[in-house]
């Protein structure tokens, strides 16, 4: 078995590959208009295999590694496409599998915030922060969840921050300050 087990990994990360880019490829279908062609390459790219050649020991966590990228990446996928019930889907997967992932907690609120429920999103959102005190997006999320809320003086607090963290050249850096 060991000798195969190369050739069997091998399978199995081109298979998920395969399964992956005819996901993409039926989601592009469906929203041309919506999905941008770049976004849908630079998720390509991020796609990674389990390396044959590796440690056999490692092969698992090689595993679990691919399945938390290939979940958050269709997840930012199905965010572009407004498909938000899947991307919560997604990304509870990937809170699964790997819980302190603040960028996953991000997108999860930018999900539920898609998908109307403020109120969650806000929870996602300041989860996020206590996982990493810069995670811009995470204010910026923070500041629009409140403001749906009619909490202002949160939503202002938070895109105060969010500003004050900011580099210089972010692109959402006009809109935060006229906020």
């Amino acid at each position: 078995m060991k000798k195969n087990q190369p050739i069997i990994l091998s399978v199995i990360s081109l298979s998920i590959a395969i399964a992956f880019s005819t996901f993409i490829w039926v989601l592009s279908e469906k929203t041309q208009s919506i999905t941008p062609p770049k976004v849908v390459k630079e998720v390509i790219k991020k796609i990674v295999m389990v390396d044959p050649n590796a440690n056999p020991n490692q092969h698992a966590k090689q595993a679990k590694k691919l399945e938390i990228e290939t979940r958050f990446n269709q997840a930012v996928l199905m965010l572009h496409a407004k498909d938000f019930d899947n991307a919560i889907k997604s990304l509870h997967r990937v809170l699964e599998l790997a819980p302190k992932m603040p960028e996953a907690h991000v997108n999860m609120g930018y999900a539920f915030l898609g998908g109307g429920d403020a109120k969650t999103a806000r929870d996602f959102f300041a989860s996020a922060m206590e996982l990493n005190l810069n995670q811009l997006n995470a204010y910026y999320g923070l500041a629009v969840a409140s403001e749906a809320l009619g909490d202002m003086e949160s939503a202002l607090g938070a895109m105060q921050t969010y500003v004050h963290l900011s580099p210089k050249g972010d692109p959402n850096l006009t809109k935060a300050r006229a906020a």
